[in-house]
């Protein structure tokens, strides 16, 4: 592993592969050097706090020299920097703007974030329709959260016939790759169908994966829904997780 020329791939990986301390110091280097993968996996490093303290503000710098340099996740990270504050001032415009080009990059994560502010007119003016082409394409490529998001459009019928198959088919998609809305929104359709223990199996997996935020949105609809069995396993999510009790 040389540290006189460009990394390759493989030394990135043994690189990663290593402690964290040595893993921090050898993206730094690289980094410092002006290699623009290390600069955004450092800047990951600093969000983390892995191998070091954590540092938004030095996180933001390091995302925005490899967006600088055109890399596709340092457009997307910079881009999350400025959506959510971390380490610099909110500036939906600047973030939206970076996230389009992470997705015009090719990066599935872009595409995501970018169609997300589309759909919501954040940073821009609200664009469903181009919101729906890009978590397209995003699906195209197998992203988890994307599909969750897309299965939505369909099952409201934003900008595209309403279609609960496929809503369903993307919310499966969605769950079976891990993402905790996607087994929340399978869950649902799956207590439609009055499969309640594959349901239980997806909603407790959503609890577990979810924000905070989501949790709470969560368990007031499961409360709310009516449904005997989905009352009783919010009452289950709430105690298992210590919380207050329904």
């Amino acid at each position: 592993m040389s540290m006189t020329s460009a990394p390759t791939s493989a030394d990135i990986d043994a690189a990663m592969a290593k402690s964290a301390g040595e893993a921090f110091l050898l993206m730094r280097a690289w980094a410092e050097a002006g290699v623009a993968e290390a600069q955004a996996i450092l800047g990951q490093l600093l969000l983390d706090g892995r191998g070091a303290p954590v540092d938004p503000e030095a996180a933001f710098g390091w995302f925005s020299k490899a967006a600088a340099a055109g890399h596709p996740m340092g457009l997307n990270m910079a881009g999350r920097c400025l959506e959510n504050g971390i380490g610099v001032s909110p500036d939906p415009v600047k973030s939206t703007a970076l996230y389009a080009k992470s997705a015009r990059a090719g990066l599935a994560w872009g595409m995501y974030n970018y169609a997300t502010s589309l759909a919501l007119g954040r940073g821009v003016e609200e664009d469903r329709e181009a919101a729906f082409a890009w978590l397209s394409k995003a699906v195209e490529m197998g992203h988890a959260k994307s599909m969750a998001i897309l299965g939505g459009f369909y099952e409201d019928g934003w900008v595209v016939e309403k279609n609960d198959a496929q809503a369903r088919a993307l919310y499966e998609a969605s769950a079976r790759a891990g993402d905790f809305r996607g087994h929340f929104n399978f869950a649902r359709f799956l207590v439609r169908e009055n499969n309640i223990p594959e349901a239980t199996d997806h909603l407790n997996a959503a609890y577990g994966g979810g924000t905070p935020a989501f949790r709470d949105k969560m368990l007031t609809f499961l409360r709310q829904s009516g449904h005997h069995a989905l009352q009783g396993a919010a009452a289950r999510l709430e105690f298992s997780a210590g919380g207050r009790r329904a």
